[in-house]
């Protein structure tokens, strides 16, 4: 349970990201409502980390959530905000997803 909780925490890392990227695109009213997505994105990342950290190692938690919101935020900057691709951009993204799935296999 604690790792599903440290995934959506990572998932709400990429959503404050996402919310910052499209409040920078956006005037008035609108990007108000992006920063308040980014509060609200960021408050909750934080507190799903704390709670997954009460069982899991702070090393491998820590580095699982920051690879998700890196992993996350690169597809999001991709195929939303149409950021260039290159061959390796997505090898480096893929040796990250490699050792994020190390990381979680060799955890206790």
């Amino acid at each position: 349970m604690n790792w599903i909780i440290l995934i959506i925490a990572g998932l709400f890392e990429v959503a404050f990201a996402a919310c910052l990227g499209k409040a920078r695109s956006s005037t008035g009213n609108e990007a108000y409502w992006w920063y308040a997505g980014f509060v609200v994105s960021l408050i909750s990342s934080m507190l799903l980390l704390m709670k997954a950290l009460e069982k899991l190692p702070i090393g491998t938690a820590y580095t699982v959530w920051t690879g998700i919101g890196a992993i996350g935020t690169v597809l999001i900057g991709i195929f939303v905000f149409k950021e260039p691709t290159s061959f390796w951009r997505i090898f480096f993204l893929l040796t990250l997803v490699g050792s994020i799935v190390g990381l979680k296999a060799i955890s206790h």
